[in-house]
């Protein structure tokens, strides 16, 4: 394999640090990764030398921050395959987006209309489509999985309908690591009319995606899962759909014209931006997508493949693990349970030697619910994680086992 993890986590400073006595390995990558020098250089750059209000200003500061602003639309458009950049919304991160659907898409939604979701979603993913239920009176169905983790595609076929509107699912599964099938089901949905809304939270930082390939209609993700900041995201859309949709929230920079009697609104990407955005975080977001495309992506799933594969292998010699999420296609995470002993008890003790991990029901109760756990144990994994990291890890993890039973 080529791929040089070293030269990688050199542009990391945070992978240098120590907790207490132990190297830092960084096991969280589904809830936040990492930002290397670029990014972090970006955003201290534009406070010092760029920082002033985009879209508006004629003077040399206001310009610049725009350009830097705009430049970084363009490299999320170009890295996505998105037709024009303007498909490019800038959002809060997934979350937004996938309120922003659901609210604009909302006001065209009738009672009896129904919207399709999967057992696989995060909460992001359920709870803005629950409003817009109990508000228009449409109906939620809930694609089932298996126990392996995986969605059951003969139920999804049965469930698609005329009557369906909008099918929002994830890409990967955070909890699971469960990769879905997405680009076979946006043509089903399409078969009936509906639109489709893919959850890229944890797919774009693990593998390529072309949402023009995929011929998604939406798309959401988020910035700091991508090497980027936290507050920031983006919601592609395709442009005829875009336009048919009625703005998500009213004020500056979303207008063309603004009467007591009359608004009329401004052109895309505008009209879903109102107000001053997270100026340095879209420039951040941009640098976070740069810094990516110049890696070979191929080489990054194969990487982190064999990171999963190899730490699912040493975990399984380990007495009483049971994992959960054993679908045949999957990234980057393992998520598991110790017999007898409580998450948080292991994830504690893993801390206190320097691993950091995720437990709990990872934003995905259903989830949870569907295997009647309270929540898991989930690893994480990323391209500037090592064998090393994974070798960390399984030797915390027996010794906090010991300690606990």
């Amino acid at each position: 394999m080529t791929f040089d993890v070293e030269t990688i986590r050199e542009q990391f400073p945070i992978l240098k640090q120590m907790i207490g006595k132990y190297p830092l390995v960084y096991l969280d990558n589904g809830a936040t990764t990492q930002k290397p020098k670029a990014v972090i250089d970006s955003i201290t750059d534009y406070y010092t030398s760029q920082n002033a209000n985009i879209h508006r200003g004629v003077h040399t500061l206001s310009q610049n921050a725009t350009t830097a602003y705009e430049n970084a639309r363009e490299a999320i458009q170009k890295h996505i395959n998105a037709k024009k950049s303007y498909e490019c919304i800038f959002t809060k991160g997934t979350t937004d987006s996938i309120n922003l659907v659901a609210s604009s898409l909302g006001k065209l939604i009738k009672k009896g209309d129904e919207i399709i979701i999967s057992a696989l979603e995060h909460h992001s993913n359920i709870v803005p489509w629950q409003f817009l239920v109990e508000e228009k009176g449409a109906v939620l169905k809930v694609i089932p999985m298996n126990h392996a983790g995986e969605l059951d595609l003969d139920v999804y076929q049965n469930l698609l309908s005329d009557k369906t509107k909008i099918v929002s699912v994830t890409h990967v599964s955070n909890a699971l690591g469960t990769v879905n099938p997405i680009k076979q089901m946006i043509k089903k949905a399409h078969e009936f009319g509906a639109y489709f809304l893919v959850d890229a939270a944890q797919s774009l930082q693990h593998f390529t995606i072309d949402v023009q390939d995929f011929d998604c209609d939406f798309m959401a993700f988020s910035a700091h899962k991508i090497f980027g900041p936290t507050g920031v995201g983006v919601l592609f859309g395709k442009e005829d759909i875009l336009n048919e949709l009625p703005p998500y929230q009213g004020g500056g920079d979303m207008i063309k014209t603004v009467t007591f009697e009359k608004t009329t609104y401004n052109e895309l990407p505008h009209k879903f931006e109102a107000g001053t955005p997270n100026i340095v975080g879209g420039i951040a977001f941009g640098k976070a997508i740069q810094w990516l495309s110049k890696l070979n992506l191929d080489e990054v799933k194969k990487y982190e493949n064999y990171l999963l594969d190899y730490a699912t292998n040493e975990i399984k010699t380990i007495n009483g693990v049971v994992l959960y999420g054993t679908a045949k296609h999957k990234s980057g995470v393992l998520s598991f349970l110790i017999d007898g002993l409580h998450p948080y008890d292991i994830g504690t003790l893993l801390n206190q030697q320097g691993v950091a991990v995720r437990t709990g029901h990872h934003c995905t109760q259903p989830i949870m619910d569907f295997y009647n756990i309270p929540g898991t144990i989930r690893a994480s994994f990323s391209l500037y994680n090592t064998k090393a990291d994974v070798d960390a890890f399984i030797n915390a993890l027996k010794k906090a086992v010991n300690m606990l039973q």
